[in-house]
Parts: structure tokens; sequence; C-alpha cells
């Protein structure tokens, strides 16, 4: 900052000008990326507008423009999955030339509230992870906004949709389980809500495929590790316990597994476990968890691509994207006890 500058004084744009020796609307070509100036004046630029600790006025430019370029994005903060979405979706937004807005689900913060933070912050569109509104809340909202809903299907198709097939991931889990000759496989379920409805119909279906209708079972289960503990300690209580578990997701999983730990049961040698979201920590060596996968860049990518179609390629109707999972065999499956490998 020059002598003549009050101090605490944002650098402008006509600083960065002044300071490299160019026009103000070079500077702002530079900064936007746009082409024209030469290679030189470039690193000029960015070098003058480093030094002075330039950063674009977004506010202004939001108000020139009438867009703020902003993605809002709610996510349950307890949940890992979601943190890999957003992840993704910020570098995907950042390439198209979007910032990401975050506003997170607590246990003393509703969906709704935090959907209302978005609004107020002039999002441009909204990326829900795993929204728990009705279906008409959903459209109603997408009335006033783009709105794209990931993880779960929306009956109404009045909002855009990105999701796995969460019935046939499942299916996939059972149909390698069976492969090594599990009859007795019991699914832990999620409880409540539309994507733990979809994922134990598709361990129903697939058991039913595999000629093992007569086996299905089902216990209490949620989306927690302390889910996963209390399902262990019911699974020791049955008779015959089973061979194999599905769990609705890869928390449980890891609650289930310490649970089985501590009660002396080897996995997978006298019980196999299968999670779902393929999670950071199922990769981790000690625990090495089978489980599935739904293709988080693949989801992202089509997420953001659906913001971008709405806000700047003029796209009305509403569309689902559906991803294909993927099964992601490691450590924690095997044979049956009563059967050789």
């Amino acid at each position: 900052m020059s002598a003549g500058e009050p101090a605490g004084r944002r650098p402008r744009l006509d600083d960065v000008a002044a300071a490299a020796g160019v026009s103000p609307a070079t500077v702002s070509l530079v900064l936007r990326g746009v082409a024209g100036p030469s290679v030189t004046t470039r690193e000029r630029v960015l070098e003058a507008a480093a030094q002075l600790g330039y950063r674009p006025d977004r506010v202004a430019s939001s108000l020139a423009s009438r867009r703020s370029r902003l993605i809002g994005v709610v996510m349950d903060i307890a949940n890992p999955f979601h943190a890999q979405l957003v992840e993704d979706v910020q570098e995907t937004a950042e390439h198209q030339g979007y910032d990401v807005v975050l506003s997170a689900v607590t246990r003393g913060r509703d969906e709704r509230r935090a959907i209302e933070t978005l609004l107020d912050s002039r999002c441009e569109a909204l990326v829900l992870l795993g929204p728990q509104a009705p279906a008409e809340q959903l459209a109603a909202l997408d009335r006033q906004l783009p709105v794209v809903a990931v993880g779960r299907p929306v009956p109404s198709a009045k909002v855009d949709v990105v999701r796995a097939a969460d019935d046939e991931g499942v299916a996939l889990a059972v149909e390698h389980l069976a492969g090594l000759g599990h009859r007795h496989i019991t699914y832990v379920d999620g409880g409540r809500g539309v994507i733990p409805s979809l994922r134990r119909r598709g361990y129903q279906q697939a058991m039913r495929a595999h000629g093992l209708g007569d086996l299905i079972q089902v216990i209490r289960g949620g989306n927690t590790e302390e889910s996963g503990v209390t399902a262990a300690n019911a699974l020791l209580g049955v008779d015959p316990r089973p061979t194999a578990v599905l769990t609705f997701n890869d928390r449980a999983a890891m609650g289930l597994l310490d649970g089985l730990v501590r009660a002396g049961v080897e996995v997978p040698d006298a019980m196999s476990v299968v999670g779902y979201d393929d999670s950071p920590f199922s990769r981790l060596a000690h625990i090495e968890l089978t489980t599935v996968s739904q293709n988080i860049p693949e989801l992202t990518e089509h997420a953001v691509a659906a913001v971008i179609e709405r806000l700047d390629g003029g796209r009305t109707e509403h569309r689902e994207v559906v991803v294909p999972p993927r099964l992601v065999v490691r450590g924690t499956t095997g044979p049956p006890p009563d059967r050789p490998a």
C-alpha cells in the first residue's frame, strides 16, 4: 500500500493497475482469466495483486451483475459421506466459476433453517445432500431457484435429482455374499426415510432373487456407530446366528465391527460384514471394510452440471440422473464358517 493511502483501506482494482503499470480494464481481464493480455502482463498483474493483498469485492461485483455466482450446499455435519461430497462439489463448482456456501444440519439446527440461511446469502441454486424434506416442499423451493437433490429420489420429479441406485448397490453386496456361499445374510436397517427404504427393499429383492427369501432378516439399526453396536448385541442373541451382515452405511458397519470384536467374534472367519458408502476410514489397513461405493466424483459432476445447465444453459425441465454403484471388496468378507475357501 502506498504512503498516500489511508491505513486499513482495502486495496482496489485501481491500486493493482497502478502498481502493475497497466489499465484497470487489463487488470480485470487478467483476474477473470479472460484471453488478451500477454503472459508478461499477466505475471506482472498477478504479482502486484499478491503484493497488495488484493481480493475482488464479490458483493460489489454481484450487485453490478445482479448475480452472486454462489451455490448453496446443505449437508449433515455428522455424515462423513456428505463431507466427501462437499469437497468434490467445491472443486467442481470453482472450475465453473462459482463459489460454494455451506450450511450445516446439526442436532440443534434443522434442514429448514439451513436452507433459509442459504437463501438469505443470495445463493443462485441449492444442492441438497440427502434432503429430508417432503417432495412437495422441495418442489415449492425449486420454484424460487434451481434445486438439486443428491442421494435420494423425489417421486414427483419436480426437482433435479442425482443419486446412486441404492437398491442395486445392496443387491451387489447380497450377490457377493451369496457367491461366497452365505445363506443366512442379515440386514441392519437404516431407520425411516426414502434412502433406508430403498436399501431395505434392495436387500429383500436380492435375497428373493437368490432363492433366499425364507431367510430374510431385517433388524433395527440406524446411521451411526452406536446403532451398529446395538445391532451387534442383537445379532449375538440370534439363533442361528447369521454368517454375513449388511449394514445401512459404513458408520453402522464400524459400530457393528466394534461390537463383534469385543464379543470375540472373528471377522470374516465367523461373520462377514459389508458396509455402504466407501468412506475414507473403510480403507484403513486395520479395518479393510468391504463396502458399496456410490461413485462420488460422478455424483458431484452431475450435480454441479445440473446447476450450471439451469443457471447458464436455460434448461427448464427437471431430470433425474442415476449413477451405478460398485462393490469394493476388501477384508471383512469371506466364505461362511461351514464352507471351506
